[in-house]
């Protein structure tokens, strides 16, 4: 479809998740689309969550049936699409009779009201209960059902307390969010998608006369260069700050609001030896998960914290959040885990929509797309979940369709993002073949490329016969190939778009090491404007 009187049919503001989704969306329909991101992709939230495809257990507690079922379905939808970089885990919850839970939840409220000598506790039956729905709602075709665990004999129990001898284990999906992001923006860019990066928006209105069914966007990048464009519809995903657009920006009053809270994760030294994560619950009716990161650590989080007269671009964890996290954590473990142990530290601001909820615990994680067809329209999207942007970029896309006759119809669903065109069980082969193919390369080192490119890690080897062929090493096994790969088909601009974005590397680079690969790619960013200048 051609936009005969405009730039762009739909220009996206906002280069996480959603944004990208969206937009990867659109053009695949056919439409032409821009995007501008003020920063890196991800940059923000997309790089800040747990990291995990699921249904959102802890929901149900809250009736929230509907927003659990189609997360539930979504997780294996995505699956197929990205086995490189998402993969199925299994997740233990261990179980204690004298465990009390001071929670508001309507369940707890519920249980309170109906048997009052269970109040301040989830009894064991209705935690299978929740795992009994949790595998039903939303059907299984690739992960294992719910399972009884003996703590006091499985490999899961020895990290524990003696007094957890119960557990249940059950099934959701790991995701490497950051890259999630980062592929979903390459196939769109591949699919005919302009994809600005450093590229603030600045201010856009709707145009008067003959022009008053578009919109002119003005945009300003990071080089100094101004730019106007015009579009057929806005999609504002800012975010964060997506309230900030519609009243700065697009200088809108609404009454539509977010919430932002704060989530705070610790990465820790490995604290224990199996593949599998923990699923915890506290006193104070939250959950946290301890989960296994990037072989050597392991990841524990997260909290939930009202992020008031903050900058949600610059959240941090707060000495509070982090000994709420240790002392959560040493409460199930048998050695305590103590600020000693933390190597990394990273907080997000989740943008959750406005629902008057009374805590930042309760407050939807579901969506909320509203459209304003006050003149040419704007798409402002609320809240979400990166399980379900799929789902949300398709709802995006369909609610705008009206202005866009003959749009092609839903096709993301089992389409894969580049490298994921494999089995969800062939990961292993494809180390395999890849060591194969490039002998100098150990099973840690294949492996994490195979994570991280799929298919594409051949591509990014290609030729490579020794060590010497990938040109300069950074650290950690940081080849200059792929540095340079990063670059040219990953929109990665600085090394701390590279080792804490593209890739976890940060944890096991230097700062020299870092401070070396940011000269490097500061160098060939200068030589490649120059080169484009001749």
């Amino acid at each position: 479809m051609s936009a005969d009187s405009a730039d762009f049919d739909m220009f996206v503001i906002g280069g996480g998740i959603n944004g990208v989704g969206i937009a990867r969306d659109a053009v695949g329909r056919g439409l032409t689309v821009g995007l501008a991101e003020m920063n890196d992709l991800a940059s923000a939230t997309s790089s800040s969550s747990t990291k995990l495809f699921h249904g959102g257990l802890r929901y149900l507690e809250y009736f929230e049936f509907g927003l659990v079922r189609k997360a539930l379905i979504e997780r294996e939808t995505l699956l197929e699409a990205m086995p490189h970089i998402s993969w199925p885990m299994r997740f233990v919850l261990p179980w204690h009779a004298s465990m009390r839970f001071e929670s508001d939840t309507p369940t707890s409220k519920l249980l309170s009201t109906v048997m009052p000598w269970m109040k301040g506790r989830r009894p064991s039956w209705l935690i299978r209960l929740g795992l009994f729905m949790y595998d039903h709602l939303g059907g299984r075709k690739f992960l294992p059902g719910t399972s009884t665990v003996d703590l006091r004999t499985d490999p899961a129990g020895a990290p524990l307390q003696d007094r957890f001898e119960k557990a249940y284990e059950y099934s959701d999906c790991w995701v490497e969010d950051s890259r999630l992001v980062v592929l979903n923006a390459r196939d769109a860019a591949q699919r005919g998608a302009r994809v600005l990066t450093r590229c603030r928006v600045t201010s856009a209105e709707r145009g008067r006369g003959r022009e008053g069914r578009l919109w002119r966007v003005h945009l300003a990048h990071e080089d100094g260069r101004e730019e106007t464009i015009t579009a057929r519809a806005l999609v504002n995903a800012g975010g964060p700050w997506v309230a900030n657009i519609i009243h700065g920006a697009l200088r809108i009053n609404s009454s539509e609001g977010i919430r932002l809270v704060r989530g705070s994760h610790i990465v820790t030294k490995k604290l224990f030896d199996h593949d599998k994560a923990y699923f915890f619950q506290g006193e104070d009716g939250r959950i946290i998960f301890a989960i296994p990161y990037e072989t050597d650590f392991t990841l524990i989080g997260t909290t939930d914290r009202e992020q008031q007269g903050e900058d949600p671009g610059k959240p941090k964890i707060t000495d509070a959040e982090r000994d709420y996290l240790l002392d959560f954590a040493s409460n199930y473990f048998k050695r305590p885990v103590t600020a000693e142990d933390i190597v990394w530290t990273y907080s997000g601001v989740r943008p959750l929509y406005d629902d008057g909820a009374k805590s930042a615990t309760a407050a939807t994680r579901d969506y909320v797309l509203s459209l304003d067809e006050n003149g040419a329209p704007l798409l402002n999207v609320f809240g979400g979940k990166i399980t379900t942007y799929r789902r949300l970029a398709e709802s995006a896309v369909e609610k705008l369709g009206h202005y866009f006759p003959g749009t092609g119809k839903n096709w993301t669903s089992g389409v894969a993002l580049p490298g994921g065109d494999f089995p969800v069980d062939g990961v292993p082969n494809l180390i395999a073949k890849l060591q194969e193919q490039h002998p100098f390369l150990d099973d840690y080192r294949a492996g994490r490329l195979v994570r991280a490119y799929g298919t594409e890690a051949e591509k990014v080897m290609a030729g490579a016969k020794t060590e010497e062929d990938l040109g300069r090493s950074f650290g950690a096994y940081l080849s200059e190939r792929e540095v340079r790969w990063l670059m040219e088909r990953e929109f990665a601009m600085t090394a701390e778009d590279i080792v804490w974005r593209r890739t976890k590397l940060g944890l096991r680079m230097s700062a020299d090491e870092i401070a070396a690969l940011e000269a490097f790619m500061t160098e060939e960013r200068a030589r490649s404007i120059g080169a484009a200048a001749e």
